[in-house]
């Protein structure tokens, strides 16, 4: 039996502000549990919300140094579907409102904190993985500190560590003198070669240059942060890893996304009967957005953070032209005012074709993947993505840029070969968008036979964890051969 740990700072169903915490949470169900033991290392966040906290039996508590001084670690654990979560517990490192604050510094503090707790906790919990799985930029010091000072302890001698990157935009970094301080690393682990970059102190890259395999969520991903545009400063060390570099695109879970069962739609369908049943969600939808109801009109969702990231700017440029087609367009998400705004304004000045939902919602999200006939996702980089996949599953029709995880996804209409499961373009260019919409357009209205062909492939399409699980059980298991 091979022992995994997964070390990370957000995991459902405890704590979630985005798509690491769905990784975290829903992967290690799916491994192989007859070869694999794998648990969860998380914090516990005093935002949590108390019917989690109840579900939580607290196990042990010590003290450690850090940063010139003994802190507390209590241990507090849980069970959700047969998998061990365990909970490190400070109050002055995790308190707050939400999981992570603006200030880095104290963000870094905190990080240094649960690595080194995370590592420390493991002889008094008597788990001792084979592998140690680390997670963004958070647990970046695991592998550092596990090379540094704890290999050489009985314990921990021949543990392996892998650390994954999500999004390698961000990276965890604050003068060197001030880390060095913080972590009680010796100055040997502040050079180019190591933590140093750029003459900061890097987290994320100090995770990358001590883990023994580097994954991260597409396959190419994993090829576009070998690039200056994508590598964020990194590149140079990604190439020079690329031979312990693998991606693996992540996975969403079926049971939690599928609209045959989903206790957030009011009209459930399948890939059988989706032509007569998806319509229904579609004119709920917009009634309950008070937009004009019409079961022909194409109906686009974006679901998002609205942020530079996710391609809004080409949005905004083609906004007025999109909207004198027979479109109706609807956005749920939160995020920078400008996108905020310039959805409001839309929304004000076509009244009956936008619906501006600013603000989260998770069973709203559910209806608009479930109401929807599109799925507009031009996003200017995407290391993986999981709006796209819950859209094929719900038979909702991906229009999205050839990027990272979309491009390894989203297989582009073929009119000539009748293949395909979505739209796509190449540039990152307005236009080029607006065109691709406009043919999505075209085939909706004048060839749905087509368009209900490219459901079906979509809805066929197998992106459920069980498939991306395997390819971490090979990876383990290479790492461990």
């Amino acid at each position: 039996m091979k022992k995994i740990l997964f070390v990370a700072s957000e995991g459902v169903p405890f704590i979630k502000t985005g798509g690491l915490a769905d990784v975290v949470g829903s992967l290690p169900k799916c491994i192989d549990k007859r070869y694999f033991d794998v648990r969860v290392i998380l914090p516990r966040y005093t935002c949590m919300r108390q019917e989690i906290k109840d579900r939580m039996q607290y196990v042990t508590h010590f003290y450690m140094d850090f940063h010139y001084r003994s802190e507390y670690v209590g241990m507090l654990e849980a069970e959700v579907d047969g998998i061990h979560f365990y909970f490190i517990d400070n109050e002055s490192m995790f308190n707050g409102f939400k999981p992570y604050s603006d200030y880095v510094l104290d963000e870094i503090t905190k990080w240094a904190f649960f690595s080194k707790a995370a590592l420390s906790i493991l002889p008094v919990i008597d788990f001792r993985p084979d592998i140690i799985h680390c997670h963004d930029w958070q647990t970046g010091l695991v592998p550092v500190y596990l090379k540094e000072r704890f290999q050489g302890g009985e314990f921990y001698r021949g543990i392996k560590s892998v650390m994954t990157i999500h999004n390698l935009k961000f990276q965890g970094k604050w003068d060197v003198k001030t880390v060095q301080e913080i972590t009680g690393l010796s100055s040997y682990y502040f050079t180019p070669d190591k933590l140093e970059c750029y003459k900061d102190a890097n987290l994320l890259k100090g995770g990358l240059v001590f883990a023994d395999a580097i994954t991260t969520v597409s396959g190419t991903y994993a090829e576009e942060i070998k690039t200056p545009f994508f590598g964020e400063g990194l590149d140079g060390l990604m190439r020079a890893r690329s031979h312990d570099l693998r991606g693996i695109v992540n996975g969403i879970d079926y049971d939690d996304f599928n609209p045959a069962t989903d206790k957030y739609i009011k009209h459930k369908y399948n890939a059988i009967n989706f032509r007569k049943e998806k319509v229904k969600n579609k004119r709920a939808m917009q009634a309950y957005l008070g937009l004009e109801q019409n079961d022909k009109v194409m109906m686009i969702g974006i679901v998002s953070r609205l942020t530079d990231q996710k391609g809004l700017d080409l949005i905004a440029y083609v906004m007025d032209e999109l909207c004198q087609d027979a479109i109706q367009l609807v956005v749920l998400g939160t995020g920078e005012e400008r996108y905020e705004n310039m959805f409001r304004h839309f929304a004000w000045k076509y009244g009956g074709k936008v619906s501006a939902n600013i603000y989260y919602s998770e069973d709203l999200s559910h209806q608009v993947y479930a109401a929807c006939d599109a799925f507009l996702m031009p996003s200017l980089f995407e290391p993986c993505g999981l709006s796209q996949l819950m859209s094929l599953r719900y038979g909702t029709v991906p229009i999205v840029r050839e990027t990272g995880g979309l491009k390894d996804t989203v297989q582009p209409y073929n009119e000539f070969e009748n293949t395909g499961t979505g739209f796509s373009f190449a540039n990152y260019n307005a236009h080029e968008m607006l065109a691709t919409i406009r043919y999505a357009e075209h085939i909706y209205y004048d060839e749905k036979r087509e368009w209900n062909k490219i459901i079906d492939r979509g809805m066929a399409a197998d992106f459920s964890w069980a498939v991306s699980a395997r390819k971490y059980q090979e990876m383990y298991d290479w790492l461990l051969s």
